[in-house]
């Protein structure tokens, strides 16, 4: 079973950036496409962006897209998210989700899930 973890939240003012890790505990999650979503207080879950295992196809929502950047490290089973000109509505709680079926925007179509990591951008 993969088993993930994030790391790299905090608090940071509007304008700032923060990166964020997950670091996968199987090898196997190396053929796992990766996704992060974020929940914000009262609302419900949604997706990101993706990554894709074999290409490196990185697919965003429109909110993120010029902003935020994923990436994976195959060799230290960590996937990334870059996120610069952050601003308050990107506070919420980020999770990354790992699934082996094809990369999807929605939280229903992935397996595996973290804990998730707390951002939050003040104005």
């Amino acid at each position: 079973q993969v088993q993930l973890g994030e790391s790299g939240g905090g608090l940071v003012q509007a304008g700032g950036s923060l990166r964020l890790s997950c670091a996968a505990s199987e090898r196997t999650w190396r053929t796992s496409n990766m996704g992060w979503f974020r929940q914000a207080p009262g609302k419900e879950r949604e997706f990101v962006a993706y990554i894709t295992w074999f290409t490196g196809t990185t697919y965003y929502a429109d909110s993120v897209k010029g902003r935020f950047t994923i990436s994976r490290d195959n060799a230290k089973n960590t996937v990334y998210l870059q996120m610069n000109s952050l601003k308050p509505e990107d506070t919420a709680i980020y999770h990354c989700a790992s699934t082996p079926r094809a990369p999807s925007t929605s939280q229903r179509d992935y397996d595996y899930w973290g804990q998730g990591t707390q951002v939050t951008v003040s104005s």
